[in-house]
């Protein structure tokens, strides 16, 4: 057992608990594959929080180490200014060998919200919080079959929620100014969005991102209204709506357990072009767009 093996493990169990609560993606897996076609992941998407408590990194860095430890590299950043986000994305360099999809992993930047809604989000994860990161074995390839079954285990429990259930006020205090801060608060380090890769698709029946969409539409699955992208350009995605769960909160008066309707997270679908370089030769666009991961982050809204 290798590194690389480790992390198709742990993206496969996360897949699975992810199509447990988005059934627009079991949707999409199963149009595909009864048209002969195959379900590839472009890239699995995470949130987080640029914010460090009791010596504790809980942004981009948490997750960040998991990659590493996995085999992943940085391979870009991105910068939304008027939301308060910075992402990076992870490459794997056996990506295309192994079919391992990359890593997109955005944090918001604490620090430059209203100091009021800095502090509830301070106070929130600062309530019971428990984030130890799990150590990887040294001799991965001695483990047996249920060890490494164990260690995966382990390794998908860091993306959950690490602290306890935030105040219902808070919740909404924080969705007004930010609904990414909402949505973490809820969720912690879940998936956010894994991603249907259109070039992989193989089939005639879904030529393109247009037919994909139409395909999902016209089996009920309520899609975003516009592509990102024209056509041709290096990347295009578009997204099914976000799913509604009932999520548990505290009441403010009673500090009782309470459910309340949230949005979780969308499915999206990803078709990628060839894009000229420096000297005219032509390659796959790899990275990810600004002005497009923003419109997606905000699939999310309540």
């Amino acid at each position: 057992m290798t590194n690389y093996q480790i992390a198709q493990k742990l993206w496969d169990q996360l897949w699975k608990n992810y199509i447990s609560r988005v059934n627009y993606a079991q949707v999409y897996q199963k149009m595909i594959t009864e048209a002969g076609g195959t379900v590839a992941n472009d890239h699995i998407a995470f949130r987080s929080l640029r914010l460090t408590v009791e010596n504790k990194n809980l942004g981009i860095e948490h997750i960040a180490q998991i990659a590493a430890a996995l085999g992943y590299a940085p391979a870009g950043e991105y910068h939304f200014p008027s939301s308060h986000l910075y992402a990076r994305h992870y490459r794997h360099p056996k990506q295309d060998e192994l079919d391992l999809p990359k890593l997109f992993i955005s944090e918001l930047i604490v620090d430059k919200l209203p100091n009021e809604i800095a502090q509830l989000i301070y106070q929130t994860v600062l309530s019971g919080l428990s984030i130890d990161s799990p150590t990887f074995p040294s001799n991965i390839e001695a483990l047996s079959e249920s060890e490494i079954e164990q260690f995966v285990n382990q390794l998908s429990t860091v993306f959950t929620r690490p602290w306890q259930p935030p105040l219902k006020s808070t919740v909404e205090r924080v969705n007004n100014v930010t609904q990414y801060g909402a949505w973490v608060l809820l969720h912690g380090y879940a998936v956010n969005h894994f991603t249907g890769y259109i070039n992989r698709q193989n089939t005639s029946a879904y030529r393109d991102i247009e037919s994909t969409a139409k395909g999902l539409s016209e089996r009920g699955v309520p899609m975003k209204a516009e592509i990102e992208g024209s056509r041709g350009s290096g990347l295009r995605q578009t997204a099914t709506h976000a799913v509604k769960e009932m999520v548990t909160v505290l009441d403010d008066t009673s500090g009782e357990l309470l459910d309340i309707p949230w949005t979780y997270a969308y499915y999206e679908i990803a078709e990628r072009n060839l894009i000229e370089i420096d000297g005219g030769e032509k390659v796959l666009f790899e990275g990810f767009l600004d002005a497009q991961a923003q419109n997606l982050f905000e699939m999310t809204r309540k």
